[in-house]
């Protein structure tokens, strides 16, 4: 469920869903926009027959809810305040939360998304729980 502004913009209750906490940095390109959004339609983390993490997406008719989350591209490391210097600035980041969503729908038919810099809830279940963090290849981060 999500909740913009005290009213429900999106929910689910396919068999399976993605809630994706999508956080833009100042590095990212159209190249990383579409491998994530392939990787998001296709990344097996949903259980087969055997309850193998097997199943994408796409193979169980689920959604994708895509949250825009800036604080996603904070970086810890130092100190005991995140660094925000890496994310991607209004309004080029609301452009390219919008082009990626757009990406999604051409792998995955059922995406919801939220508001770009409205204040958010986010209610989810996480089953198992699964909790991946994903970098493009262009962007990842050493370890």
């Amino acid at each position: 469920m999500l909740t913009v502004n005290g009213r429900d913009v999106a929910s689910f209750d396919a068999p399976g869903g993605l809630v994706v906490l999508a956080g833009l940095e100042e590095r990212d390109t159209a190249v990383d926009r579409r491998w994530m959004a392939e990787k998001i339609s296709n990344l097996r983390v949903f259980a087969d027959e055997q309850g193998r993490m097997n199943l994408s997406v796409l193979d169980v008719g689920g959604s994708v809810l895509m949250v825009p989350n800036f604080t996603v591209a904070g970086d810890a490391t130092r100190g005991r305040r995140p660094s925000f210097d890496n994310a991607m600035r209004p309004p080029r980041a609301a452009e390219e939360f919008a082009l990626l969503v757009a990406a999604l729908r051409t792998h995955c038919p059922r995406v919801c998304e939220g508001v770009f810099g409205a204040h958010m809830h986010v209610e989810l279940v996480n089953d198992g729980p699964v909790t991946i963090v994903l970098h493009s290849p262009g962007t990842a981060v050493a370890p």
